[in-house]
């Protein structure tokens, strides 16, 4: 059980790491320093979109609309930090004192 949570957890911090990547190759190519006709970065730059889009895509729906600035992967990570860790957590703590009967 405690081999399950860790596993989640490390799946959760992976996509923290990959939301926090798919940000920095936004930045650049919003700023020009890279261009999306470079196939290399278009590849890695279409991979984390496509992880990272589908969970922050609703969340774009129900903020509203700032201009050039994208809130949506801060409220992800704040959502993460305060409903997905806890909800994990607490979870596998009350299965953990449920089976200890």
């Amino acid at each position: 059980m405690v081999a399950l949570h860790a596993i989640i957890l490390m799946l959760i911090q992976a996509f923290v790491w990959i939301l926090l990547a798919y940000c920095i190759l936004s930045m650049l190519l919003g700023f020009g320093i890279l261009d999306i006709r470079n196939r290399f970065f278009y590849s890695i730059f279409n991979t984390l979109a496509r992880i990272v889009e589908p969970v922050m895509a609703p969340i774009r729906n129900i903020l509203p609309n700032t201009g050039g600035m994208d809130f949506a992967p801060m409220v992800v990570l704040l959502l993460i930090q305060f409903l997905v860790y806890p909800a994990v957590n607490r979870i596998f703590f009350m299965l953990a004192t449920h089976n200890s009967f």
